[in-house]
């Protein structure tokens, strides 16, 4: 894989902070490229070097934060719910500004409601294999329901913890969330 120049991945990093922030102050429709290129404290030019426009930028950025926390997945699939989750409630702990804002109401911040969606779905793909048929507790429930579900509470349990100003712990959310979902997959 071919090494990428650190000032590009410098200034790319720049862009991605700088669109977070501004999303924080006002709804996503209503920043501009200038806005981005003066948070981020580059020429406007350099914004379309990188990004067709501000929605390639945020495409990029989820993308980015999906595909991390599929590496986590890729790793945490060896282990227990409960340890298994710890590093995804670091992960979220450490990169608070970026969930809170694209988690919070479309209405209050204008945060894409797409990247809801697409973490579902990460986290569904993720469940998958993770359904406890030999055991009897799950043999009468479809797969797409049980996904659904399990998916559902999760996201929704992130939502609650993030929006709420991560009143417990990473560790203890693992335990508490990872124990519910030994009890329902």
């Amino acid at each position: 894989m071919p090494k990428v120049d650190r000032r590009i991945l410098k200034t790319q990093e720049a862009l991605k902070k700088a669109v977070i922030e501004l999303m924080t102050e006002s709804c996503f429709d209503e920043i501009t490229i200038q806005d981005i290129a003066d948070r981020a404290n580059v020429n406007r030019g350099t914004i379309y070097l990188h990004y067709q426009d501000k929605y390639d930028l945020l495409d990029k950025l989820i993308e980015s934060h999906l595909k991390e926390l599929g590496e986590i997945d890729q790793w945490a699939c060896q282990l227990d719910w409960i340890e298994a989750l710890v590093p995804y409630f670091e992960y979220f702990e450490d990169n608070y500004l970026f969930f809170s804002t694209m988690l919070a109401s479309k209405k209050e911040k204008g945060a894409p409601s797409s990247f809801r969606t697409r973490l579902l779905a990460s986290f569904v793909e993720g469940f998958k294999g993770e359904i406890d048929r030999e055991s009897g507790k799950n043999e009468q429930i479809c797969e797409d329901v049980m996904l659904q579900y399990a998916g559902t509470a999760y996201v929704g349990v992130i939502e609650w913890w993030i929006r709420n100003g991560m009143p417990y712990p990473p560790q203890v959310m693992a335990k508490q969330v990872g124990t519910l979902l030994e009890r329902s997959l």
